[in-house]
């Protein structure tokens, strides 16, 4: 089915409160919208953040790309031709993952739509349903540790913990935490980066009493031997992200026996297509992984709860971003409950239409 256009719009969307992560504070999130189009009439929707400090992409640079290099090489191109698409657009552009990355997913929703299928069954058919967790970011112990225990009274059974910024009050925040939530509801830590390998030996294993489950990218993303060092010295298991962008990242980490568990991130890695080459080189090696996201509208979130279902190998999923946001601009898709996303039969993604404008026209039909 040829490709006849792609359009692309900037949303800003209002956070509930400001998140604040190792490496800096959000209050917005700041997303493309993308729409492909095809000749019979339907629309396939996807969408990115611009995430300059892990990808070096920004939302102009994201928005150029799509409508000035990639548009212009593959409208007219088969939509169903994914591996020829992405062989084209890493051809004409390297890097640039995040634009790549919304491209990605509005032509597997539009393929998906196209065959009448809810895209989770186009990629494995592994399951329906999905659990994420909900990302705490930095804040004061006490206030982390009533957020903690609000978060458990709304069903979430897993709740992923920012750290990274002072050693000892990461240390508190965690025991406060786990004190006001109790044993039955997992902790997992995300340091973004943020500790020097034997800062993260030592607090890791001082940590390890308040039953951690994983630590994500604890060490800077270049310090790979650091991260072996890491993964080898302590028994909570230990995960890539920002360590891990490329297929060829995730086979040299595998290699190395530098991680247990790599995260994959669509925006990062530059959409479905790669993220399933990522998630069957780690099946092969007995590794899991998990999906997680940036600060992303559902118009890109759908897509990778549609991938984690569709894959065996994907047991984890922090893809809570939209959880945030003070409205919701996305029409369709999964319903959440309890920490569940529950996905329906409706072709591709099951997103109808994002409304950029509020109440003004919407940016597709």
């Amino acid at each position: 089915m040829k490709i006849t256009k792609i359009e692309t719009a900037t949303i800003e969307v209002p956070m509930k409160k400001p998140f604040r992560v190792a490496y800096g504070t959000t209050s917005v999130a700041r997303n493309i919208i993308v729409n492909v189009h095809g000749e019979n009439g339907l629309t396939g929707i996807g969408g990115t953040a611009g995430p300059v400090k892990v990808t070096g992409d920004t939302l102009a640079s994201v928005k150029y790309v799509i409508d000035e290099v990639l548009a212009p090489a593959i409208v007219g191109l088969d939509s169903t031709d994914i591996e020829k698409i992405t062989a084209v657009m890493d051809g004409i552009i390297v890097k640039n993952t995040a634009a790549k990355a919304a491209v990605d997913m509005a032509l597997y929703d539009l393929t998906a739509k196209s065959a009448g299928l809810p895209l989770y069954k186009l990629l494995g058919g592994y399951k329906n349903t999905l659990e994420t967790d909900y990302t705490l970011g930095i804040d004061e112990p006490e206030i982390m540790a009533r957020e903690a225990m609000e978060l458990k009274d709304m069903g979430f059974k897993t709740l992923k913990v920012k750290v990274g910024e002072e050693p000892g009050k990461d240390i508190e925040r965690i025991k406060k935490i786990r004190q006001a939530i109790g044993n039955d509801v997992k902790i997992r830590l995300d340091a973004n980066q943020g500790w020097k390998p034997k800062e993260a030996i030592r607090i890791i294993k001082t940590l390890e009493e308040y039953d951690i489950e994983l630590v994500e990218q604890p060490v800077p993303y270049w310090d790979i031997d650091g991260l072996a060092k890491v993964t080898r010295s302590v028994d909570v298991p230990i995960m890539a992200d920002e360590a891990c962008h490329t297929l060829q990242d995730a086979l040299m980490l595998i290699k190395k026996e530098a991680v247990d568990l790599i995260n994959i991130k669509l925006p990062k890695c530059g959409g479905i297509f790669k993220a399933l080459q990522i998630a069957h080189i780690a099946a092969s090696a007995g590794m899991e992984c998990m999906v997680g996201c940036m600060v992303e509208t559902r118009a890109s979130i759908l897509p990778a709860v549609h991938l984690a279902c569709g894959v065996k190998n994907i047991t984890r999923a922090d893809l809570d971003s939209a959880m945030y946001l003070k409205e919701d601009p996305v029409i369709g898709g999964a319903t959440v409950e309890n920490a569940m996303f529950n996905l329906s039969d409706e072709p591709g993604t099951g997103v109808k239409t994002v409304n950029i404008y509020g109440n003004n026209p919407e940016v597709s039909r």
